[in-house]
């Protein structure tokens, strides 16, 4: 009998998640998990960053659906909650901005009718956090996407391969991303 496993939450930076527009399923059956590959190769379902809250706005016309704007060095994140994210949609309609946060949540594709695929995150949970967490997760993803980077160099693996065929992957960018993000913990000390 197959159990339940819960997919890795991929830390990924904002600009990275931006950047990507390559989705897929690993199955045909439509309840099956939803991935976007990013450039440097993070196969993402699920997602767990930390930023800013910058902005709230509840823009639901029936009922409360809350969009939220979560910074980090690099961009900035969308998080969507509504009825089926009861606790995500409570927390973004009573916290007072600007707040450090950290989100665990799942990625979710949109294609434009022009062609372009907006990515955003529908929260499974969202908790207020101190400066140091933020800081500490900028490191922890600066590191991951650094080695990210170098798979992705040396095509090591099929995820990296297919990223770096589909993006025609600029790793100096994305590691001048990396550096752009450890320099903002610096500028603030």
């Amino acid at each position: 009998m197959a159990g339940f496993f819960r997919e890795v939450a991929r830390r990924v930076f904002a600009q990275e998640l931006k950047d990507s527009n390559l989705a897929s399923r690993d199955e045909s059956d439509q309840y099956a998990p939803q991935y976007v590959l990013t450039p440097t190769g993070a196969k993402v379902n699920r997602i767990f960053f930390a930023g800013t809250l910058i902005e709230k706005e509840d823009i639901g016309t029936d009922s409360e659906y809350w969009r939220g704007r979560i910074s980090d060095p690099t961009g900035s994140f969308l998080v969507y909650a509504g009825q089926y994210q009861p606790e995500a949609a409570q927390f973004l309609s009573e916290c007072e901005l600007p707040a450090f946060v950290a989100v665990v949540g799942k990625t979710s594709t949109y294609t434009t009718d022009d062609g372009n695929v907006l990515t955003s995150i529908r929260p499974e949970s969202i908790q207020q956090v101190d400066e140091l967490t933020r800081d500490l997760w900028v490191l922890d993803t600066a590191k991951q996407t650094l080695e990210r980077i170098r798979t992705i160099e040396l095509e090591a693996d099929q995820n990296s391969k297919t990223a770096k065929e589909h993006y025609s992957t600029d790793t100096a960018f994305y590691r001048a991303m990396v550096k752009k993000a450890i320099e903002s913990l610096k500028e603030r000390e």
